[in-house]
């Protein structure tokens, strides 16, 4: 029998362990430590649900094997924000309606916030490119544009991208 190595990233600022096996996926891995923020969804890519940040950049966490997190920084809704100090995109995606069921929004503010960081003043295209692997069924996607734009510019406006 194989040994398990064990793995560590940083999850949320936080230095996290692990040792699962080969091809534990960084979803599975993430929720045995307690991530229950992340979606587990349609668990072959196709609706974003799990998306984090893994180093800055939008993934899905189903797709993404647990070893391919060692030793980077994974970020999930949590870790942008949370209800007690929530995040100017968290804010704006309550704020313009854009949260109904609400089983997408985790992983919509995540890709929100891949999207601002690298374009701070989107367009509804570069919008509808940046949250393309993202799929909701409740919302129709017009809220969700409205608060992308609205937290675009909060974040403009005091400068904090973070």
């Amino acid at each position: 029998m194989a040994q398990e190595k064990t793995i560590t990233l940083t999850v949320n600022g936080e230095t996290r362990r692990l040792s699962p096996t080969a091809n534990r996926t960084l979803l599975d891995g993430l929720r045995e430590l307690g991530y229950v923020d992340v979606k587990s969804g349609c668990e072959k890519g196709d609706c974003g649900a799990c998306a984090i940040l893994l180093d800055g950049k939008a993934v899905d966490s189903c797709l993404t094997l647990f070893w391919q997190a060692a030793g980077r920084a994974v970020t999930t809704v949590a870790g942008i924000g949370n209800v007690n100090n929530p995040h100017a995109i968290q804010d704006a995606f309550v704020d313009a309606g854009a949260v109904q069921f609400g089983y997408c929004t985790p992983g919509m503010v995540v890709a929100t916030k891949a999207l601002l960081d690298a374009n701070p003043d989107p367009s509804d295209e570069e919008i509808k490119a940046g949250l393309s692997g993202n799929l909701c069924r409740c919302t129709g996607y017009t809220r969700i544009f409205m608060a992308v734009h609205q937290a675009a510019d909060a974040l403009r406006e005091t400068g904090d991208g973070s």
